[in-house]
């Protein structure tokens, strides 16, 4: 009746192989541990916006200076400012918004060739999980600039679009920066993809493009009670 082994024994035993480290029960609980980090990091942080924008923007770029008084502009409307942590757009809202005393969040992810987090983050997360990373930007931004960027910020924007269109989250003001970068793609969303039957009619309410960067921070930060 005695087992001929018992788990304390299992638990306490060395153990030479670290297989168990790529198994998917294992991934289950690091998910689960970026969630919790999440949630707990950000739970108290008030209302946000949360800026998008390529991480190949350089400082004397138009694109940065625009993001970098954006933040700064979000700073002084006691909202707190989130990007993805990164450089180029993303370190230029945060750095608007640490000048201005305000809140800058950075939502990093663990990538090859990224180099961290920004200087000008005061409240800074990496994930590993792309995923949990955009939960959070979804559950904590009560709305969202869209400054000119590639397949990632293309990706964040397409997926909040999602969200709303199927009304998996409230609608929330969606600004779209640099009209001449944008309209190509929305101009043919409506002619070719609606026109084919593939997506409904866009709400003409959840999209406002701009050129003005103060237009921008006005409207994303319309649905916040100031």
């Amino acid at each position: 009746m005695v087992p001929s082994d018992n788990t304390t024994a299992n638990l306490l035993k060395e153990e030479q192989s670290t297989d168990w480290l790529h198994m998917d029960p294992w991934r289950v609980l690091r998910i689960q541990a970026e969630f919790v980090d999440g949630f707990g990091a950000l739970a108290e942080l008030g209302p946000a916006v949360s800026v998008f924008g390529s991480a190949r923007s350089k400082e004397s770029d138009p694109d940065y200076l625009s993001a970098m008084r954006m933040g700064e502009a979000i700073a002084k409307h006691n909202v707190a400012v989130i990007t993805g942590g990164g450089p180029g757009i993303m370190e230029a809202a945060n750095r608007g918004a640490s000048s201005a005393g305000g809140k800058s969040v950075g939502l990093g992810i663990e990538l090859p060739r990224e180099q961290g987090i920004n200087q000008w983050v005061n409240l800074g997360i990496s994930f590993r999980y792309f995923f949990v990373r955009k939960t959070m930007f979804v559950k904590y931004s009560s709305g969202v600039i869209v400054c000119p960027g590639g397949f990632g910020t293309l990706d964040e924007l397409f997926e909040l679009l999602t969200l709303v269109q199927t009304h998996k989250v409230k609608s929330i003001p969606v600004v779209l920066f640099d009209t001449a970068y944008w309209r190509g793609l929305f101009d043919w969303l409506g002619a070719t993809v609606q026109g084919r039957g593939f997506i409904s009619p866009l709400d003409p309410e959840l999209v406002a493009f701009t050129d003005d960067p103060d237009e921008a921070v006005r409207v994303a930060v319309s649905g916040i009670a100031q």
